[in-house]
């Protein structure tokens, strides 16, 4: 059985909030992405077990970003249960996932898939019983991912994508890191699969026009509106700038001149007096955005 507890902690990066699940077999169950470091979240997934008549046996995480990640600890001091993450992750943890392989405690049992883009700590698990695909920020249950260098890479985003649309026939829902339950699994990785196709295209198409910037990218692809999303959609598109670049089919020459303040608030915003600090860390994380661009460049194509 699969239980939803949601993270009261709404933003535009997370939603409605971080969603933490708690996946049960008999009395034993195994909570993923307990979510951010919030007494009264911590208390309610506490309380949501000991309703179902459930012991929680261990604590896995989805990848460390700071919304899914740091009630683990918390939540392992009150219930006892080991805390286990990927092998890259940086987050304090009693054990290592095994990947490509099966993760079990108690009568629970996931499949372990490593799923790198979004980060490079990020997993996906599949409870076969459910036919459930648990898939952190990989795939959520509405809008798309922000894929962001350095923490973050496309081509193997998009290796990930494939790799769910083959290796998981059996699955029929999706649980995502943010938003609702997706009821036609399959149908969803298709639609990643194509958004990511599409906007590929349409960068490719602007650059076939002329050399641009990313500022310039960003206007021209995603329009003047949603100026709180310029900075996602700009590391959107260096994360697909780098990918071509090393494929060779784009070079980058650097400017000399300094960003004007359209350029700087879409590559270099002040998150914390925009969002707060608590809101910018989050997204700091997800957008990558220690990467400081200190200078714009010019992009071609080959």
């Amino acid at each position: 059985m699969v239980t939803l507890v949601r993270a009261p902690n709404p933003s535009a990066m997370t939603l409605s909030g971080t969603n933490s699940y708690i996946v049960s077999q008999g009395g034993d169950a195994i909570v993923i992405d307990p979510g951010p470091h919030i007494p009264r979240h911590v208390d309610a997934l506490i309380e949501r077990a000991r309703t179902l008549g459930v012991t929680i046996r261990a604590i896995v995480l989805t990848h460390g970003h700071p919304d899914h990640a740091p009630a683990a600890r918390p939540l392992a001091e009150r219930t006892g249960a080991p805390v286990y993450a990927h092998p890259n992750s940086e987050v304090a943890r009693d054990g290592d996932l095994p990947l490509e392989s099966t993760f079990r405690a108690g009568d629970v049992e996931l499949a372990v898939m490593d799923a790198p883009g979004h980060t490079f700590d990020h997993v996906v698990f599949y409870e076969p019983r459910e036919g459930a695909l648990f898939t952190g920020d990989v795939i959520l249950g509405e809008g798309t991912v922000v894929i962001a260098p350095p923490g973050g890479a496309m081509r193997p985003y998009q290796r990930t994508l494939q790799r769910l649309s083959v290796e998981f026939p059996g699955a029929r829902t999706i649980y995502g890191g943010h938003g609702e339950r997706v009821d036609d699994a399959r149908a969803k990785v298709t639609e990643y699969i194509e958004h990511r196709q599409l906007r590929e295209r349409e960068l490719l198409e602007a650059l076939s026009v002329r050399p641009q910037t990313i500022p310039d990218l960003v206007l021209r692809v995603y329009g003047e509106e949603r100026q709180m999303l310029w900075p996602a959609m700009a590391r959107q598109m260096l994360a697909y700038l780098l990918a071509l670049q090393d494929e060779g089919r784009v070079t980058a020459e650097p400017l000399d001149a300094a960003m004007d303040a359209r350029e700087m608030a879409i590559m270099n915003p002040p998150w914390e007096s925009l969002v707060g600090e608590e809101q910018a860390e989050v997204i700091r994380a997800e957008l990558g955005a220690m990467l400081h661009i200190e200078r714009l460049h010019r992009y071609a194509l080959l």
